[in-house]
């Protein structure tokens, strides 16, 4: 699970993924981009697609 961790500096967060979310990602970007030939239709693909992780409680 990610876990989000606070910036003191109040700038962007970082957060933490852990093998299983990283694993996850790259699967969901492999299926979101299956198809796609050049970074264009890359990016197309991508912005259309939401992509979840999930927070540690």
């Amino acid at each position: 699970m990610a876990r989000i961790i606070e910036n003191t500096e109040g700038k962007r967060k970082i957060i933490k993924l852990s093998s299983d979310d990283i694993i996850s990602i790259v699967r969901e970007y492999q299926n979101i981009t299956y198809n796609c030939q050049t970074s264009t239709e890359i990016r197309s693909a991508l912005e259309d697609s939401v992509v979840y992780v999930p927070e540690e409680m």
